[in-house]
């Protein structure tokens, strides 16, 4: 499936005035009067972007944000609001939001801006592939594995890390195989790079 673009206005104008304009550049779009109907639509799994109105009754864009910011990797989100309100830019920059468009919103400026979002969008869900995965990998190693894990990515010698953790050197070459086979590269630099996306810091000598 394409990117989802969600639209949020409590203008019913203005919501279907944004819906045409991105629809009309191909893109596929998911058209809500109000936050909570918003809200029962979003499925965090699908990949895109949330236009989203600051200023509507009841709930206003700041707390949806706010509830966005629950699912641990919130969406890419660009704010629109027919006042230059100063202080609610600059928190909802703060918290996160891509970008922050005035009304009437240009046509061009909303498409380069949610282009944008969707390429942050994607981005993000990549590098959480990639952590996932390399989390996967770590889980997978045994207890001694992940204490020569951290010394293998800071460049020490098969001979260093025996003598560092009180091994054999042939135990240490061993644990060194597994723990490449587990984490499938063939070369340090790129265990360095799976490492780092499971978070994992060398050891400090």
């Amino acid at each position: 499936m394409n990117a989802l673009v969600h639209v949020v206005d409590d203008d019913p104008d203005v919501l279907t005035a944004l819906g045409r304009c991105l629809k009309a550049d191909g893109l596929d779009v998911s058209l809500s009067a109000s936050p909570e109907q918003f809200l029962t639509r979003y499925d965090p799994t699908l990949a895109g972007c949330v236009v989203l109105d600051l200023n509507m009754p009841g709930m206003d864009g700041l707390a949806v944000q706010r509830l966005l910011a629950a699912f641990g990797e919130p969406p890419s989100l660009i704010f629109v609001s027919a006042t230059a309100d100063v202080p609610s830019c600059a928190s909802a920059m703060r918290a996160g939001a891509l970008d922050f468009l005035t009304k009437p919103v240009d046509a061009a400026v909303l498409l380069a801006a949610v282009r944008h979002g969707i390429d942050v969008d994607a981005d993000a869900r990549v590098r959480r592939s990639g952590e996932h995965l390399a989390a996967q990998c770590y889980s997978a190693l045994t207890p001694r594995e992940r204490q020569v894990l951290p010394h293998i990515i800071g460049g020490r010698l098969n001979k260093q890390i025996a003598a560092d953790l009180g091994i054999s050197l042939k135990t240490a070459k061993v644990h060194r195989s597994r723990i490449m086979q587990k984490f499938g590269v063939r070369s340090v630099a790129a265990l360095v790079r799976q490492a780092e996306r499971a978070h994992v810091a060398c050891a400090a000598f």
